[in-house]
């Protein structure tokens, strides 16, 4: 196992995210390395809500500031660009619709987000075409993760986004791990790795810039606001978070005193809190409101809500509705900032 981890180890890169939100807040995952100038491939939850994303490279040492370049949310996909790499050793890439059960498989990555020298977990391919429910406690929002190979390989938090490789030392796919804030529903200690055939296809999009209703391209749009969960959720963990659900303690938070029952009574996105000079804050939307509608679509959730935000860029002009917490309906056109990945 250590021989095959060996191949492959040069081709990965440590991730560590800071949240400008949340001053003190950290969190790490693994990225693929792509290419010799530096793109990397990463699960899209490692780089959710980022606000700086800085990258080391195992193979050569050198620490990197990384942008994004894309992502899909719905498929648990992200592409960075390392600024200035060059000469960087790129990992091997194999055909993940060739991959069998009982297939021999090693994950690869930065268990615990430790750093330093990366862990592998030796184990086999219990299954293929696998779905799974992923659900990200930092923004309340959850997709169907579908396709999956499932391993009995020991993939931990931190590895998201590391190597799934054969008995060649091709990667055949991307570990994808339950982590804080980011929970699978799943029964047992299974792992998850999304084919690698997949999230390349993916990330050809991005570098083509061909963005879709589910693949952001570029800079994300940013109304402001944080969405509470809906009450079939579990109580938010991720650092930076109390107790009470959906109720984040960034600084530069506007809360609203509630326990999320508080709302009006209309269907949309409840808006737990909203960012002080961000554009749903300069229209006027406070913590306690429910937005309704958006770019001239109904929202329906929380969900709706960031899967509508996807195909815009920042300074795009659209109309925001919205019920106060006083029950009373307001509309206003609001020009979208610039923000951390969805």
């Amino acid at each position: 196992m250590s021989a095959i981890a060996a191949k492959v180890i040069p081709a990965i890169v440590d991730i560590n995210l800071s949240y400008g939100y949340s001053p003190g807040v950290s969190g790490a995952g693994t990225g693929i390395v792509l290419t010799s100038n530096g793109e990397v491939l990463t699960n899209n939850h490692v780089i959710n809500q980022a606000t700086g994303i800085s990258v080391t490279d195992v193979g050569n040492g050198k620490t990197y500031t990384a942008k994004v370049v894309g992502y899909d949310s719905t498929h648990d996909v992200a592409v960075l660009q390392l600024q200035g790499a060059s000469g960087l050793a790129a990992a091997k890439l194999g055909d993940s619709s060739k991959v069998s059960v009982g297939e021999a498989v090693v994950a690869i990555g930065n268990a615990g987000g430790v750093g330093g020298t990366p862990t592998s977990a030796g184990g086999s391919v219990l299954a293929v075409g696998q779905s799974i429910t992923a659900s990200d406690q930092l923004d309340n929002t959850s997709e169907q993760l579908t396709g999956l190979i499932e391993t009995n390989a020991n993939i931990q938090s931190g590895d998201s986004g590391g190597p799934l490789v054969n008995a060649s030392g091709e990667v055949v796919g991307m570990d994808t791990a339950a982590s804080t804030g980011f929970a699978f529903q799943t029964q047992g200690n299974q792992g998850f790795a999304i084919p690698i055939n997949k999230a390349l296809a993916i990330a050809r999009q991005v570098d083509a810039g061909q963005g879709t209703s589910y693949i952001h391209v570029g800079p994300t749009a940013f109304i402001g606001v944080g969405v509470a969960p809906s009450q079939s959720q579990s109580q938010g963990n991720f650092p930076g978070f109390p107790t009470v659900p959906g109720f984040p303690d960034f600084p530069g938070y506007s809360q609203f005193p509630g326990n999320g029952t508080g709302y009006p009574n209309v269907a949309g996105a409840d808006i737990a809190s909203v960012v002080n000079g961000g554009p749903a804050a300069l229209a006027g939307l406070s913590g306690g409101s429910v937005i309704t509608s958006f770019a001239g679509h109904t929202v329906s959730s929380g969900s709706q809500l960031t899967h509508l935000l996807v195909p815009h860029q920042p300074g795009d002009q659209v109309e925001l509705g919205w019920v106060g917490p006083n029950g009373q309906s307001h509309r206003a056109l609001i020009r979208l900032a610039s923000g951390p990945p969805a």
